[in-house]
């Protein structure tokens, strides 16, 4: 079984998380994607948005939505998006569509190295940011 304990230090990190994922995100507000006009410290302010992303979405969705969803259910198994289709009805999100979308591009993100696709991927993370910052809010 799960514990409380394990679930509110999960809570902290994402918080924690979240604080530095933010602060990131205002950074890149008024910087372009295009990775060919940045200076090496606009480069660097953007892969701190995207590891901050990455961290977020990874606590989130891989430990702290399962030791919820097992905490609930110790006995529930299944998939990542069984366990994504079961905190939707736990009302931990909202919308697993949106979910999977945010999965795939940490994902993608971490292990792209395509100069052409990584504009797409700034662009997408400073999109999406703002559903990890939400979770502020409702954790």
């Amino acid at each position: 079984m799960v514990s409380t304990d394990l679930i509110n230090e999960m809570k902290s990190e994402i918080l924690e998380g979240i604080k530095h994922l933010e602060y990131s995100y205002k950074k890149v507000d008024k910087l372009t994607t295009n990775i060919d006009t940045l200076s090496s410290e606009d480069l660097e302010t953007w892969e701190g948005l995207v590891a901050r992303f990455a961290r977020v979405s990874d606590i989130y969705l891989s430990r702290y939505i399962r030791a919820k969803v097992l905490h609930d259910d110790p006995g529930f198994r299944g998939t990542f998006r069984d366990f994504l289709n079961q905190a939707e009805k736990m009302n931990l999100i909202k919308d697993v569509k949106m979910w999977l979308e945010i999965r795939e591009l940490r994902n993608t993100s971490v292990h792209e190295y395509s100069k052409k696709k990584i504009p797409l991927i700034l662009q997408q993370v400073k999109d999406l940011s703002p559903v990890l910052i939400a979770l502020k809010g409702q954790i």
